[in-house]
């Protein structure tokens, strides 16, 4: 009769407190740069967006492999089939929203200077 502690052997390990405890600590940190670029703005603002996707990016690999436990060759490759439908939903939602985006600020903004002039010469 088996003793009810194989339950970590049939479904995987589980983490460490030490793994729980890198993993928090690197999010706070790829969370607290981003932050601080964002009010030092240290650089233009394409390059601080680009900066903070790739810490995006990084953060969601470091919460993948510390506090979701996938590592490579668990569970017959199905974390990598998960880790690849992440990075397509991602790449899907990132470069859908810089192109809603774009084309809200294109379209929203007031009108253009030969918008104004044509305004101004249309009036009495």
């Amino acid at each position: 009769m088996s003793s009810g502690h194989d339950h970590a052997d049939a479904h995987g390990a589980h983490g460490s407190m030490r793994d729980y405890v890198i993993g928090f600590v690197l999010s706070v940190v790829l969370t607290a740069i981003p932050f601080w670029l964002v009010i030092e703005r240290p650089f233009s603002g394409p390059v601080i967006a680009a900066i903070i996707l790739g810490f995006a990016a990084v953060q969601m690999v470091v919460h993948m492999i510390f506090f979701l436990h996938m590592k490579g060759g668990t569970e017959g490759g199905w974390s990598l089939t998960a880790l690849m439908f992440t990075i397509i939903l991602v790449v899907i939602m990132l470069s859908g929203s810089i192109w809603v985006m774009t084309h809200l600020n294109h379209n929203m903004m007031p009108g253009s200077d030969a918008d104004v002039a044509h305004e101004m010469s249309q009036m009495p």
